[in-house]
């Protein structure tokens, strides 16, 4: 008698491991399907002059061929 109540509760474990493994996809499969984020691109942040965040990035200034050409005579010295 012992044997078959053995094998009968670990048939109830597995029972609940199949259904814990199970709700556990589902609710994975939910967060997915339901996610915000995304793109790389959504999720880079830009710090100003000023030290604050933002999403927007700096606007590049335009650098002239004498500035360029100093800055690397100075990289090299």
């Amino acid at each position: 008698m012992g044997r078959s109540q053995n094998s009968f509760m670990k048939k109830q474990r597995e029972k609940k491991k199949q259904k814990k493994k199970e709700e556990k996809l589902q609710r994975k499969q939910e967060r997915q399907e339901n996610s915000s984020g995304g793109s790389l691109d959504e999720m880079i942040a830009y710090v100003d002059d000023f030290g604050n965040i933002t999403t927007t990035p700096p606007e590049e200034e335009e650098i002239s061929s004498e500035q360029k050409e100093k800055k690397t005579e100075d990289k090299k010295a």
